[in-house]
């Protein structure tokens, strides 16, 4: 222990860095972990829906209508938080949530889940993932269409 202690003593600089790394290495497994979250890949997505999943697009209005996952649904991330009234009859259901990256969507996620969806799920990398995979979207007039059903 004496030997810890001189080391210490004569390479502070070392020393923390060496903390600090650790550090970053917490904080990324932290953020890591939630964002995977009951992620789901883009081809889980499409196995879901096809199972009589429901799929919500988290982004805002405007991206929505710029592409969006055939058949998804345009919802405000805000109305998550009242989510087991609007979306009641899916309880029971896949439910699958996405957004640009897949941070927002685990985060809406977690709180379905907390609402009793017994299947909710996160697309895991959100809209890049399923772009990156060449995975068509859906694009038009379907975005004002979409908005008021439920």
């Amino acid at each position: 222990m004496d030997n810890l202690a001189q080391y210490v003593s004569e390479h502070p600089w070392l020393v923390a860095m060496a903390v600090v790394a650790a550090l970053l290495v917490i904080v990324f497994e932290i953020r890591a972990r939630r964002d995977a979250f009951a992620a789901v890949s883009p081809q889980d997505l499409i196995r879901l829906q096809n199972q009589g999943g429901i799929v919500l697009d988290l982004r805002s209005s405007t991206d929505y209508a710029a592409g969006h996952i055939g058949s998804a649904r345009d919802f405000d991330s805000a109305q998550i938080l009242t989510a087991h009234e609007t979306l009641r009859k899916y309880k029971e259901k896949p439910v699958i949530v996405y957004c640009e990256s897949g941070s927002t969507g685990a985060s809406a996620a977690r709180v379905l889940s907390g609402q009793g969806f017994t299947q909710a799920y996160n697309l895991r990398g959100g809209l890049e993932a399923w772009r990156a995979d060449n995975l068509p979207l859906a694009l038009g007039a379907e975005a004002a269409a979409g908005k008021g059903k439920r």
